[in-house]
């Protein structure tokens, strides 16, 4: 198992293999997730432009070193708000990697059942049931418009094209009214010549010809760029631990050698090697 080196994935802590099904105990984030904060927001906390300035930049660099910087590359193939979830700073910390797939650096990947959420599922993809990297470009993409609009992935609208927030959202930009869709938040705080430019990598992410939309490598360093030229935030940006930890207790069930019961053995992360499956993880022994 490659350890992840960035802050802003939710942090496995524990795990335990007594059931056929392995429990998976990570680190608790308390102010929940993304979704809660775009779609259900209320007087009491209002999400303000930095912050969602903030949470493009550390979503889009979390995928970024999940892409390219790892050892394999990582596709997590279910970006959506619901799998955001945001610590006691705020900070954006990408969870449920239960459909992720480890994948050949320039390979795509073969599936023959399509998984994703509707809404944020690359139309590309959904076609062709080949997943590449591109999709979880599409998918950070709705995110993005999300967090410009307010709005969910599929609106509640009697006209069949404008059910589709992404699609809704590059009618808007080619007819020029991208300000009529914009949260009031947004359009509160926000420059004017900061939406056109988020809009515009937005726009790129949803392009439906995958291989013309950016990397997350792109994406993450434009948006770091446009923080930058916005000026000083209160938001950490992405870090990268420089210390991890290398063992971890696992519950393994009764001892076959003494039958005393449950034991807990402290592994090194070398010790084990995951791999994920359709529903969970599979945990096989080396040790």
């Amino acid at each position: 198992m490659q350890p992840i080196l960035t802050i802003n994935i939710v942090k496995l802590f524990r795990c335990c293999l007594e059931i056929e099904v392995p429990l998976l105990v990570y680190e608790f984030i308390p102010n929940g997730t993304l979704y809660r904060y775009i779609h259900d927001q209320t007087e009491e906390f209002t999400i303000t432009w930095e912050i969602r300035l903030c949470i493009d930049v550390e979503v889009s660099g979390a995928l970024s070193y999940l892409h390219s910087t790892t050892s394999i590359p990582i596709y997590h193939r279910d970006i959506k708000s619901a799998n955001i979830l945001l610590d006691d700073k705020f900070r954006a910390k990408i969870s449920d990697f239960g459909a992720s797939r480890y994948v050949t650096i320039d390979q795509t990947h073969l599936t023959t059942r399509v998984q994703g959420t509707f809404g944020y599922l690359d139309l590309e993809y959904f076609r062709s049931s080949q997943f590449t990297k591109k999709g979880d470009v599409y998918s950070f993409g709705v995110v993005f418009v999300g967090l410009l609009t307010g709005q969910k992935p599929i609106r509640s609208t009697d006209t069949e094209e404008d059910k589709s927030l992404a699609g809704y959202f590059l009618r808007a930009m080619k007819e020029n009214c991208l300000f009529d869709m914009l949260d009031a938040q947004v359009l509160k705080e926000a420059k004017e010549e900061e939406i056109i430019t988020v809009a515009m990598l937005a726009k790129r992410c949803l392009n439906l010809n995958g291989r013309k939309r950016p990397t997350m490598k792109e994406v993450a360093f434009e948006l770091g760029g446009i923080r930058a030229s916005i000026g000083p935030q209160n938001c950490e940006g992405i870090d990268f631990v420089d210390q991890i930890d290398t063992e971890f207790d696992v519950h393994f069930g009764p001892c076959a050698s003494r039958n005393r019961g449950p034991c807990t053995r402290t592994l090194k992360l070398k010790e084990l090697d995951i791999s994920a499956s359709e529903s969970a993880y599979k945990w096989n022994r080396r040790c």
